[in-house]
């Protein structure tokens, strides 16, 4: 890997973990049509270690209450009742489809999902899913009315990001509306739900990072992966602030919009044959 694709890609990492139009996916058709070769799952994976250090960070008091209370809780009766308590358990909860799923596909989703004809046909289809939410969803429902229902409804919407080009943020987002959450709920509970899933993912993936999953795979030296890494994480905490500000006032129309249009412009490269699919 050449320093300026860790650079470019621990940018681009950044600037798309947190909208829903699909890092990976951004991750994998930036490396095809730019540096012609494939960063992998697991650069993905290590990469979002510093997105979620953001998240971390820029969440810390709400963390370290819902924490604090839901280890209070597990022995007083009298907190259990709170939202701090319930929301930890949502998010535990909600976390384990995508484990569950990340471990029994973990080949399918460093190989076959990363296909480009994939990655551009779910970034479309799953462009008109958002839209269809945005549309029906009838957004009266804050996070003072989440249920066990709505995290594990988000959670297996989480799991389906699996596949480069869903959109973690962005499954969560739309299953959220479906639910009839504000926008703003959807996206704080996606926040805190990505934080258990995306951390053991990355830890698991370090020792994969530095080994080619297939020929033609670019390989960080240990110095590139930790810029890209620090670089994700200062983008992506400007990146949080700016989305919360956003879905409290406007529509995700301009998302769909978006990825319909990458989408289809990536599968005009695959047809000219301009850019490879593997």
């Amino acid at each position: 890997m050449s320093w300026i694709e860790a650079i470019v890609l621990g940018i681009v990492q950044g600037l798309t973990e947190f909208l829903p139009v699909s890092s990976s996916g951004h991750l994998r058709i930036t490396s095809a049509i730019f540096f012609e070769r494939d960063a992998g799952a697991s650069f993905t994976a290590v990469t979002q270690l510093g997105t979620e250090a953001a998240v971390l960070i820029y969440f810390a008091k709400d963390i370290f209450r819902i924490a604090r209370t839901w280890i209070v809780g597990i022995w007083d009766s009298s907190v259990r009742a709170s939202l701090d308590y319930r929301m930890g358990w949502y998010v535990i909860i909600g976390s384990m489809p995508i484990g569950v799923f990340g471990f029994l596909f973990k080949d399918q989703i460093r190989e076959t999902a990363r296909n480009l004809w994939v990655v551009a046909t779910t970034l479309i289809v799953f462009a008109f899913v958002l839209a269809f939410a945005e549309y029906w969803g009838r957004q009266t429902r804050t996070l003072t009315d989440f249920r066990m229902r709505d995290g594990v409804v988000m959670g297996f919407a989480q799991a389906m990001a699996l596949i480069p080009g869903v959109s973690r943020s962005g499954g969560t987002l739309t299953a959220g509306l479906f639910l009839s959450l504000t926008r703003e709920a959807a996206a704080r509970y996606s926040f805190l739900l990505a934080i258990p899933a995306v951390v053991m993912s990355g830890i698991f993936s370090i020792g994969d990072v530095f080994e080619p999953a297939a020929p033609g795979t670019s390989v960080p030296s240990v110095a590139q992966m930790v810029v890209a890494t620090v670089i994700a994480f200062g983008v992506g905490y400007a990146a949080i602030a700016w989305l919360l500000r956003y879905v409290a006032h406007h529509t995700l129309y301009v998302f769909v919009l978006y990825r319909v249009a990458l989408g289809s412009l990536v599968l005009a490269l695959l047809l000219t044959g301009t850019i490879s699919a593997t």
